[in-house]
């Protein structure tokens, strides 16, 4: 990486909980290519400030995690389609002050499902209805699936979520007997829920497909209890990886191959 000099372009994010995945993988790419470029990962209680920092400083990118994905919205410029849509943001770029929202969660869940050639024929069922879950059933939608059951204590959340792309809700968990079952809320994170199961025992065994989105660890006890059962995967870390490469190519105007993907994702896991 260049020494710090007055005209490297600095990119960030901001997260409750923030981690190193995402400095690692990012600052990883600016060596190897030679980028000045460097990311930083933050944390605040004042989201206002921190955006017009942004504005303010010319921070170049902003990845967004929870929980400001939507209170983001009214203080950014331009809601392209893949944020406008799902009402989620994840990725802020800053032109000359112009502060324009993307979502590459969506665009990273579309990718998976068609990668691992997941069937749209096949019953889903979701747990989840946070900003996150937004941009899950939105692909998921997109990609053809008719056959969603959202899944969410949150009766108002849950239900606006699925009344909106046309799915089913329930605020219990329902029988097993799904085919896919995707996890989108914090249960399995590191720190507080990282033991706690996100499915039943049943509902892993009668699936075909186990999906977290969890990224850290990667290794959830969901995952962990799918590859026991041999189902097929999709992990948190393939999510985060994903659409890191998307925010990556955004700011810099670099196109990633999947080699650069996948060693940046190897690196930023590396304890």
């Amino acid at each position: 990486m260049p020494i710090l000099n007055k005209d490297m372009q600095v990119c960030m994010s901001l997260a409750a909980r923030p981690s190193n995945i995402g400095t690692r993988f990012h600052n990883f790419l600016y060596d190897e290519l030679t980028l000045n470029f460097i990311y930083k990962a933050f944390t605040t209680t004042d989201l206002e400030g921190a955006v017009r920092g942004i504005r303010a400083l010319g921070i170049r990118g902003c990845s967004v995690s929870m929980p400001f994905k939507e209170a983001i919205i009214p203080l950014v410029d331009v809601m392209e389609p893949s944020a406008l849509a799902i009402e989620s943001v994840n990725t802020v770029v800053n032109d000359d002050g112009v502060l324009t929202a993307s979502n590459t969660d969506y665009e990273a869940v579309a990718t998976l499902l068609a990668e691992h050639r997941v069937d749209p024929a096949q019953r889903v069922l979701l747990r989840g209805s946070g900003g996150m879950a937004k941009a899950v059933v939105a692909a998921f939608r997109g990609a053809g699936f008719d056959d969603v059951t959202v899944l969410a204590r949150n009766a108002e959340a849950g239900s606006g979520l699925a009344e909106r792309y046309d799915y089913a809700w329930v605020q219990d968990e329902p029988d097993a007997g799904y085919d896919v079952i995707v996890n989108v809320t914090p249960l399995g994170m590191r720190g507080d829920a990282e033991n706690t199961l996100s499915f039943s025992s049943a509902h892993i065994e009668r699936a075909s497909t186990v999906f977290d989105v969890v990224a850290f660890p990667s290794e959830t006890p969901l995952i962990a209890a799918g590859r026991a059962a041999g189902k097929k995967l999709i992990t948190g870390a393939e999510v985060i990886a994903l659409q890191a490469a998307r925010q990556f190519e955004r700011y810099t105007g670099v196109s990633l191959t999947a080699d650069q993907v996948a060693r940046a994702s190897e690196f930023s896991r590396a304890e």
